[in-house]
């Protein structure tokens, strides 16, 4: 069973001071990222070389895998290939408990929250620390990400203040300075860093030509999470592997731009091999349902997505309903997308938070074609069992209403009787439009009647 967005969008609403900050806070990224694209002449043409590498790379992804892996295990890494969730997450448990690993830290993945692989190891008995600021926030409050990119972006600095002293971080108690918040996150993420058994990254990117890994950080924490412990594991998706170090220079160009409307991330950060006093680096690749996307002929284009977020950035829908509102754990028009394409049937309740405006199309680095894909899941609804009835009624009616010039021109000239039905019988539950709108005031002489008398030029 679907959740609606709309419900859910109402209780994030509730607090008017928050959503007009988190709408804001999101167009300012928009602006910054408008800002760096426009200071590029060859922008478009990065966009265009960005969405013909990945169309080539996913048409040919079979190829890219098998260089890749064989010049990763020539690099001495280990490469495992998990064919879904459950797969991905014992080969984990796996690696971790061949090493007698009892602590793992770990830099920003959503591989790995879509697998959710940290309850699955901490049923296990090993504990997982997140050292991405934001993810660390987050996993201390028990939450999901409320945004790719920015995943904490939801809690002020009060809240993570509170959230600091009710778990021990060692804190002033009020405190709240974001400096010293940060400062005192650090002295905590140190010490986990340096008793942590292994470490483990997500992958912004693989190079096939090198087997290297990739991986784009602002905080450096992947860094730490790999040169700390002895034992490095990286997961990465298939759809990650991009041909060569030339492919990666468009991308790299472009993600941070996009995602943060900075120049470049802090850290861009390569692995190809395990330190000489580490044990080998391992590499899982993970299918985990894309295999059957790439044969989706309405929907592949889904997989050229890299992950900057400037989708969310940009979506008006996004702004003004916050990441919890959708039921997928990747918000936005690219969750909705991914959602879809995972579970129809749960998250098809998603597709309506969205405007069609195509905001998010016009701005995606790899021109993935988000706004005409949501448009197709809609027109799948009834096929997936799950259209809303009422709007189905309604467009019965607006079909009887398009269908016949007779009865849309007598509706039309009859429409402003409408203006003397009393508000209290108008402004009701059964009109939607009254909610949150003023009914409109329909007038008297019809478009048609007024071109007819000459009256409209």
């Amino acid at each position: 069973m679907s959740t609606s967005h709309s419900k859910a969008a109402k209780e994030f609403l509730k607090n008017q001071t928050y959503a007009k900050w988190h709408d804001a806070t999101f167009w300012s990224v928009r602006t910054k990222r408008d800002n760096m694209a426009y200071g590029l002449d060859e922008w478009e043409q990065l966009r265009e070389k960005a969405s013909a590498i990945k169309r080539h790379t996913i048409t040919h992804l079979d190829e890219y895998l098998d260089q890749f892996s064989t010049n990763a295990e020539k690099n001495g890494c280990i490469v495992h290939w998990a064919k879904d969730a459950e797969e991905f997450n014992e080969i984990v448990y796996g690696i971790l408990k061949q090493h007698n690993v009892k602590k793992m830290v770990k830099s920003k993945s959503m591989l790995t929250e879509e697998c959710d692989m940290n309850p699955y190891l901490e049923s296990k008995g090993i504990e997982v620390v997140e050292t991405d600021l934001g993810e660390r926030i987050i996993q201390l409050k028990g939450q999901k990400p409320s945004h790719i990119v920015m995943p904490a972006i939801h809690l002020n600095h009060d809240d993570v203040g509170e959230l600091f002293e009710e778990k021990g971080i060692s804190t002033e108690k009020g405190n709240h300075d974001p400096t010293y918040l940060t400062y005192r996150a650090r002295l905590s993420l140190r010490n986990e860093f340096l008793t942590a058994d292994a470490g483990m990254t997500g992958a912004n990117f693989g190079i096939a030509s090198t087997g290297d890994i990739v991986v784009c950080t602002n905080e450096g924490n992947a860094d730490m999470s790999t040169s700390c412990p002895k034992l490095h594991i990286a997961a990465i998706g298939l759809e990650k592997v991009i041909p060569d170090y030339d492919c990666l220079a468009v991308f790299q160009r472009m993600l941070c731009r996009a995602g943060t409307g900075q120049p470049t991330t802090t850290y861009t950060s390569h692995f190809r091999k395990a330190r000489p006093t580490a044990v080998p680096m391992h590499i899982i690749l993970v299918d985990n349902g894309r295999s059957e996307w790439i044969g989706n002929p309405d929907h592949w284009e889904a997989l050229k997505c890299i992950r900057c977020g400037s989708c969310m950035n940009s979506c008006p829908v996004y702004r003004r309903s916050g990441g919890y509102s959708y039921s997928y754990f990747i918000p936005g028009p690219i969750g909705i997308n991914l959602g879809m394409l995972r579970n129809p049937q749960e998250h098809s309740g998603n597709v309506s938070a969205c405007t069609l405006c195509n905001s998010c199309q016009t701005v995606c680095p790899a021109k993935v074609n988000l706004g005409d894909q949501i448009y197709m899941w809609r027109q799948q609804l009834d096929d997936f069992g799950t259209a809303n009835p009422e709007k189905k009624l309604i467009c019965k009616g607006m079909g009887v209403l398009y269908g016949s010039s007779g009865v849309y021109n007598t509706a039309t000239s009859m429409a402003f009787m409408a203006n003397f039905i009393p508000s209290p019988l108008m402004n009701i539950k059964l009109n939607p439009w009254a909610e949150g709108h003023e009914m409109m005031k329909f007038p008297k002489e019809t478009f048609h009647s007024l071109w007819k008398k000459g009256k409209v030029k």
